[in-house]
């Protein structure tokens, strides 16, 4: 019998795994902080989560008719980029700029550099830094848990960093601590990110390595000076770390494509967090510091790659 050979372009090896079902996926891994915000912020968390994804998805539709592009929102990535901004912004922030916010993360995050697949920058970050510089006031009104009282700087990050007060650990990981949405219950960021590893829908290299940096790091600061730098596990759990480390920094398009690079990642990630809490203006630094190295993930991918099977 004459075999038959089939000439292709790469890739030949092809996997079930497509953007819907990732994106999917993400979804329900969210599934609990979102069940989480709502039931601290009620209302309010129903409202931003809501104008949020459909301001999102609504530019997303115009962005890619404008371009004579196929309307994709089928697939997902607009509605995770809505609904990761959303989990970010404090459940007091104004419906209006909730809606500006949504519109920056697709416009400038994503669409002015091609699309899904071609920005180098997490879209829900480019949002929320956006916002954060144009309205500082509005970003750092936050809202008190099950009470719904508005306040300013009552976050633990801030009282901390301001007042020299830690909030008790067991609130940090139930919940009941005043925050942005998605950092209602670290708990709650736990099991979603538990779903992503179990189903491998992000790889387990960055957030371990963001994990241990900053265990390590804030670890020594802490043994050096214990009455100005908190301990290693207010750092982990307080903020948005777990959101970050698990939802923003394994983002596949705007982190590094090899292993090593994903370590790197990690590393650089956990380092910058620690010195923006401890030394920056600003009491959280997560955003940022994923932000800041997904400038270098071009760099980061140029020197880990692979050589080619039989290059010396």
């Amino acid at each position: 019998m004459k075999e038959k050979f089939i000439v292709t372009a790469s890739p030949h090896i092809k996997d079930k795994m497509d953007v819907r079902s990732m994106m999917r996926g993400v979804i329900y891994a969210l599934i609990p902080a979102v069940a989480a915000s709502i039931y601290f912020y009620r209302g309010k968390a129903i409202g931003i989560i809501v104008v949020s994804i459909l301001a999102a998805l609504a530019t997303e539709a115009i962005f890619q008719k404008v371009r004579h592009r196929k309307v994709t929102l089928l697939d997902g990535s607009a509605l995770v980029t809505g609904l990761l901004l959303a989990l970010v912004l404090p459940p007091s922030l104004p419906l209006g700029i909730v809606v500006l916010g949504a519109v920056i993360a697709i416009a400038l995050g994503k669409q002015i550099f091609g699309g899904l697949g071609y920005n180098i920058f997490n879209p829900a970050l480019v949002g929320r830094a956006f916002l954060l510089a144009t309205f500082p006031v509005a970003l750092t009104t936050w809202t008190h848990p099950l009470t719904l009282d508005a306040v300013t700087t009552a976050t633990p990050l801030g009282l901390w960093k301001f007042q020299g007060m830690t909030t008790p650990l067991l609130n940090l990981f139930l919940g009941q601590t005043s925050g942005s949405l998605g950092e209602s219950s670290a708990v709650a960021l736990l099991l979603g990110g538990a779903y992503l590893l179990w189903k491998r829908y992000i790889d387990w290299r960055i957030p371990l390595a963001y994990f241990v940096t900053v265990l390590i790091f804030g670890g020594v600061t802490h043994l050096l000076n214990p009455a100005k730098f908190a301990s290693p596990l207010f750092q982990v759990l307080v903020g948005g770390f777990f959101l970050g480390a698990l939802f923003m920094a394994t983002d596949p398009v705007t982190t590094p494509l090899t292993k090593k690079g994903r370590w790197i990642f990690g590393f650089g990630s956990g380092i910058l967090l620690i010195i923006i809490r401890l030394w920056g203006g600003l009491p959280e630094g997560v955003m940022y510091s994923i932000l800041l190295m997904n400038i270098v993930v071009p760099l980061i991918n140029r020197y880990t790659r692979t050589k080619p099977f039989g290059v010396r």
